[in-house]
């Protein structure tokens, strides 16, 4: 049953860092708007992604220290039976909690309140092009139609299901994803990660540092894939270190319920020679990709465009195939980071709001989105890899730096020399192309970089300039004395 077709400026779906901050600014400007939100306010970053994965990973790196306390010479003196330092997983769950609450708290009081903004929570799906119907999963009987001038999506992504042939088999509270992961109470003792990208890396290192036994099961012939191989090769280094097993080149194949209650999983991969193989474990994390939110929307009913994958077809400017209609954020494909998700907002902010035409972000057009992937040691990046560079620019001399942390004086006084820098340079102007930086505080040196080439500074500029002693900055003095 529905009350009547209702009529507003703007209907906002999905509270991600993109849609929440649009919706106040619309309402902001006097259009009314409808910000349409099935689950929690903050989207996929406050809730599920990037604030409870970087809170657990900080609990993993205090055992991790506390593991390594007799380098810095430090030493537990013996009393009773001695102490030794054991992960509780409830209370790292606990903390995690506690920190998503804090934020998607934070995310509720700023849209309270605002004039013109109406907060509804329910499923959205279109009915036409400029109608979208919400429905509410606890009084199904009950729904509300809204057409609006402009509509924006907004809905994210969620782990990709996997059609691994024998998942039915198993006990399901054993496969994982990276949400569910976050909800276990003890710590796996033996936990199989399906996937060596980005989520996969995060999570086996975590767990490896709580003291589960992780095997990394990866399709490809390195971890990361869209990385350059060296520093492929330095993560796969760091994973041995810390005690994970990482298989390359191997295609899982299926799986099947093993042990006297059937509780643990028996996966079976195959390699490149083809050649059948076999490993087991208490639980299976299945992080091989994600998927758009987009197929509870009914967007052939509007009309909507999107890809074979879901995402959302747009233009630079984020608008849809059909006029007045846009989509920001991981719906719509591209980089799917938080920070490209916000950009975003800004993009429809500048051209719909402000009214100063901007098509698309500076550092989109530009190759510049960086990101952060937060293993430890970070793996910071920003612009082109090696491959990259020199396939766009086949006609310019490339030249690459690379420098392993161990020369870092910072790096080696507070023993965290693991991993190394990487810049690729154009050799005729100087121009900085692209930087990694795996390394202790990857991510912050990576942004100084970063802002250099915003600046569109040569790379000789980061070599001359004074930076303090002792700090992480001042390895930009010497990253480039190894250009080749």
């Amino acid at each position: 049953m529905s009350a009547g077709r209702e009529v507003v400026s703007a209907i906002v779906i999905g509270s991600g860092q993109a849609g929440a901050p649009l919706a106040v600014a619309l309402a902001n400007v006097g259009r009314s708007t409808v910000l349409v939100e099935r689950a929690h306010l903050g989207g996929t970053c406050v809730n599920v992604g990037c604030t409870p994965t970087k809170t657990m990973i900080a609990s993993g790196r205090v055992a991790h220290l506390a593991g390594r306390a007799s380098e810095y010479g430090i030493f537990q003196r013996a009393v009773g039976e001695g102490i030794v330092p054991v992960a509780q997983m409830a209370r790292i769950r606990e903390r995690k909690r506690e920190i998503v609450q804090r934020w998607r708290s934070g995310s509720e009081r700023r849209v309270a309140g605002v004039k013109g903004l109406e907060v509804v929570r329910g499923e959205a799906s279109f009915v036409e092009e400029k109608v979208v119907r919400i429905a509410f999963p606890r009084d199904k009987t009950f729904f509300r139609e809204i057409e609006a001038d402009e509509i924006f999506v907004n809905v994210g992504e969620r782990p990709a299901a996997s059609n691994l042939q024998g998942l039915d088999a198993v006990d399901a509270s054993r496969v994982l994803d990276s949400t569910s992961i976050m909800e276990l109470d003890i710590v796996p003792e033996r936990l199989l990660v399906l996937g060596g990208g980005y989520i996969g890396m995060e999570f086996g290192q975590l767990f490896a540092r709580l003291k589960s036994k992780v095997t990394i099961v990866q399709r490809g012939k390195q971890l990361l894939p869209r990385e350059d191989a060296e520093i492929a090769q330095a993560v796969q280094q760091i994973c041995k270190e810390d005690g994970i097993e990482v298989l390359l080149n191997a295609t899982a194949t299926r799986v099947s319920a093993i042990g006297a209650d059937k509780k643990d999983i028996l996966l079976e991969y195959r390699t490149s020679d083809g050649i059948l193989h076999e490993i087991s474990g208490s639980h299976l994390l299945i992080a091989t990709g994600r998927t758009p939110n987009t197929d509870s929307l009914n967007l052939p009913a509007a009309g909507i465009e999107t890809t074979s994958r879901g995402h959302i077809v747009v233009s630079l400017s984020l608008q849809t195939n059909v006029p007045g209609v846009y989509a920001l954020g991981d719906c719509h494909g591209g980089p799917a980071f938080t920070h490209v998700s916000y950009d975003d907002f800004r993009i429809i902010r500048t051209n719909l709001i402000d009214k100063n035409a901007q098509p698309t972000s500076t550092a989109q057009r530009e190759g510049q989105v960086p990101y952060v992937v937060y293993t430890d040691p970070q793996l910071g990046h920003v612009g082109l890899h090696e491959a990259e560079a020199r396939e766009k620019f086949s006609d310019k001399k490339i030249q690459i730096a690379t420098m392993p942390m161990s020369y870092v004086a910072r790096a080696v006084e507070t023993a965290e020399t693991r991993g190394l820098m990487k810049a690729v340079v154009d050799g005729e102007s100087g121009a900085i192309l692209g930087f990694t930086c795996l390394g202790i505080e990857g991510g912050e040196i990576m942004s100084l970089v970063q802002v250099a080439m915003m600046g569109g500074l040569p790379y000789w500029k980061l070599r001359d300039a004074v930076f303090a002693h002792p700090t992480l900055a001042e390895s930009l003095n010497n990253l480039w004395g190894y250009l080749k």
